[in-house]
């Protein structure tokens, strides 16, 4: 008489791993460092730091360059968040919006989610098509903070010189900054944030002043 054979408990059979977007986005955070960029990863490091096969990982992505730029994105609509509800935050003058901006995008340089290091390290180093997406939405902090500039300068009965062009500028100025202080000691950023401040503060200034634009004959 043959064995019986009893089935194996419900709790016993394996649970196949699900991956999301999310999880494949988190797992290339966790790899990328001060001197990793999201351009040196590999489709198995990221696959193996998700802890899923890398067939799955096409599941989400056709390859890490979707992956990369859906993360550069991510940190691009993340840090407009942020640093937008700073700004709002803080509506009493422009001197105090240009502080809490600054502060702000500070704290967020220093923060364990690495995001703003993503827009910082691969705008100079990244591909060309990381280099455009890094440059969009550069020009969507632009466009959010000209509206801004253009409200804070209202309230004080005066009118901006060029608010396009001087929302270009502060927003260069304060990710160049930022892309040098990522290799400084934490310990200066209180005295980087002054000296951005100051900068930025001498640009609204500038603006502000369209007897300076006026050309001379």
């Amino acid at each position: 008489m043959p064995p019986i054979l009893t089935p194996p408990p419900e709790d016993a059979t394996p649970v196949r791993r699900t991956v999301t977007r999310e999880d494949l986005i988190i797992a290339a955070l966790a790899l990328i460092g001060p001197h990793r960029s999201l351009s040196t990863l590999s489709l198995r490091e990221v696959a193996r730091e998700a802890g899923i096969a890398p067939n799955s990982f096409y599941r989400q992505f056709r390859d890490m360059d979707e992956l990369s730029i859906a993360l550069i994105d991510l940190a691009g609509r993340s840090l407009r968040t942020i640093i937008g509800q700073a700004r709002r935050r803080a509506t009493v003058s422009a001197t105090s919006v240009v502080w809490v901006s600054v502060e702000t995008f500070m704290e967020q340089l220093r923060a364990d989610d690495k995001l703003l290091h993503v827009l910082l390290r691969e705008g100079a180093v990244g591909s060309d098509d990381f280099k455009h997406a890094v440059e969009r939405e550069l020009q969507y902090f632009e466009d959010e903070l000209q509206v801004d500039l253009v409200r804070l300068a209202a309230m004080d009965g005066v009118r901006l010189h060029a608010p396009q062009l001087a929302a270009k500028a502060i927003t260069r100025l304060v990710f160049a900054m930022g892309a040098s202080a990522m290799d400084q000691p934490p310990e200066k950023d209180a005295e980087l944030i002054e000296e951005i401040s100051t900068m930025v503060r001498m640009i609204i200034v500038g603006a502000r002043t369209p007897a300076a634009f006026r050309r001379k004959r």
